[in-house]
């Protein structure tokens, strides 16, 4: 081999190397990484971790999925996932995952940021934002002064084929779970087999739902309290539907949140904690809030204007710990012959 030929190729395998140095270093990016599983869609929460990124030099990875099967796989990892951070979408699966012993204990700052009904009791995970269930309703078809106190009397006769409900859906199982908490399994039973008996229509999600409400196809349902708002954004306020809370105490005014914890152990701890101090800034909740119409948890961030203030509904007190037994739920409505 000639000297020419032999120098050209070493010439060649620097360029490489280098080109691959800058390509992960393109990869890398900021001074640090942090992995976050996130059961909140990326269209929400993506703008919020670019935003952190930039700000910190930090980067984010991030795996999307639904809350529950996220939950799961951090069962099953154990000490071997890569998690650093898990958002979720309902308190529940937090339970479940602090219950596995997998969230480390959280900066009493981050902890103050939010009321003590709406974080673990044992300071290991905090609510993001809060998240009502609520009664949409027709307004063509129904008037506020018909609709019941309470949830549980929708069993009544009178609302036969006139409701939608979506079984299927995690923010039902969730409220679900919520009402074997207040009532008892063998209630919540008979509540969901009543509901069955009354006809009431199975849809797929809380979107469908409302838009079922709107066209008059059902003419009350049960859902999130900020779908109805994103139709009024698209649709206008002569958009024909409305919430409704049920009665002070009520189970059916259930205020969930979706929340996020620290994996214990994890690789990237401080910059965790970072991630939940930025997700609680005044900024960071002004954007939940704005963009979701979802409820901030924040003392001093608006809410709002075209939501009820959280301290105008009187939701049912529960410890949102206790929403963890999803397992126990499916099984519920599957006794009840909700589903298959």
């Amino acid at each position: 081999m000639s000297k020419s030929i032999s120098g050209r190729r070493s010439r060649l395998v620097v360029v490489i190397v280098a080109a691959v140095a800058v390509l992960l270093g393109a990869c890398g990016g900021g001074d640090s990484e942090l992995t976050v599983y996130s059961g909140r869609s990326e269209e929400l929460i993506r703008p919020l971790l670019d935003r952190f990124s930039k700000e910190t030099g930090i980067d984010v990875g991030v795996r999307y999925a639904s809350t529950s099967s996220l939950a799961a796989l951090l069962l099953e990892e154990g000490d071997r996932t890569d998690a650093d951070v898990f958002i979720a979408q309902d308190a529940g699966a937090l339970g479940v995952v602090q219950r596995a012993g997998m969230f480390a204990d959280l900066d009493g700052g981050v902890l103050a940021r939010v009321a003590e009904v709406y974080r673990s009791p044992e300071g290991q995970w905090v609510g993001l934002s809060g998240r009502a269930r609520v009664i949409v309703y027709n307004t063509d078809a129904v008037s506020p002064d018909e609709l019941p106190d309470s949830i549980l009397d929708f069993t009544d006769p009178v609302w036969e084929r006139r409701i939608g409900w979506a079984p299927t859906n995690g923010s039902f199982q969730a409220w679900v779970t919520a009402l074997r908490v207040r009532e008892g399994d063998d209630a919540a039973q008979a509540w969901l087999e009543a509901i069955e008996d009354n006809g009431a229509t199975a849809y797929s999600n809380n979107t469908s739902i409302v838009d079922a409400v709107g066209r008059g196809e059902v003419e009350v349902g049960f859902v999130n309290h900020y779908y109805l708002y994103r139709f009024l954004a698209e649709e206008g306020d002569d958009f024909p539907a409305r919430n409704y809370f049920t009665g002070p105490g009520d189970v059916g005014t259930l205020v969930n949140v979706a929340g996020a914890g620290i994996i214990e152990g994890a690789d990237a701890s401080d910059e965790a904690q970072q991630l939940l101090e930025f997700l609680l800034s005044d900024e960071s909740q002004a954007f939940l809030s704005g963009e979701n119409f979802e409820y901030p948890l924040v003392d001093g961030v608006a809410t709002p204007v075209e939501l009820t203030p959280l301290s105008e509904i009187v939701p049912v007190v529960l410890d949102l710990n206790d929403l963890d037994d999803r397992e126990g739920t499916l099984k519920l409505l599957q006794d009840a012959g909700v589903l298959p």
